[in-house]
């Protein structure tokens, strides 16, 4: 969105506000998960920053409320939903601290492609469609893992919470590729 001819300066927005909202939810999600033992409603919690994250940018565009502060902080609150989630079912054992490991690993690179992409150009990355489909793999991924179980319908949810992660992680190298390569061009 940045560069973008509708972007503005502008800071109370709907969709900020929504964005904001999504913001609020990961210390109420470490809360209910860790603290509270709240599964259900940790989920829940999960559920409505996805839906947030998708309808923050379709407000924008349609009520041309665009604005640079959302465009930063869209990314930066999608990157600290997922660490928070991850660290929390590493936490509980429900993914192994190795994949923890792969996702901080790729977000350090991507703050050191970020760097040097700012420094060359003044820019930031703009968001791009393979990006958002990681991003969207995996905050589907964790709320399903977090539901996942044995039996039943929670076997559902643990095998799809994996299909998502496994397309999620991949996406999600393939495009700090992408970006990277962004950041590195002349």
């Amino acid at each position: 969105m940045e560069g973008s001819p509708q972007a503005t300066n502008r800071i109370l927005t709907i969709p900020n506000g929504l964005t904001l909202l999504r913001a609020f939810g990961i210390p109420i999600f470490l809360w209910l998960y860790l603290s509270e033992h709240l599964k259900g409603w940790a989920f829940v919690v999960l559920v409505v920053g996805a839906a947030t994250d998708y309808f923050d940018g379709k407000l924008a565009r349609a009520l041309k409320q665009e604005s640079n502060l959302g465009a930063m902080m869209d990314p930066a609150i999608d990157r600290a939903y997922v660490a928070a989630t991850v660290i929390a079912l590493a936490l509980r054992e429900v993914i192994p601290w190795w994949l923890v490991g792969i996702l901080v690993a790729r977000d350090l690179w991507m703050a050191l492609a970020l760097a040097i992409k700012k420094s060359r150009t003044g820019s930031v990355f703009a968001v791009t469609y393979l990006g958002k489909a990681a991003t969207f793999n995996l905050l589907y991924a964790f709320p399903f893992l977090l539901l996942g179980g044995e039996s039943g319908i929670s076997r559902f949810f643990y095998i799809a919470g994996w299909a998502f992660v496994f397309w999620g992680v991949g996406l999600y190298l393939f495009t700090a590729l992408q970006y990277s390569s962004d950041a590195l061009k002349n």
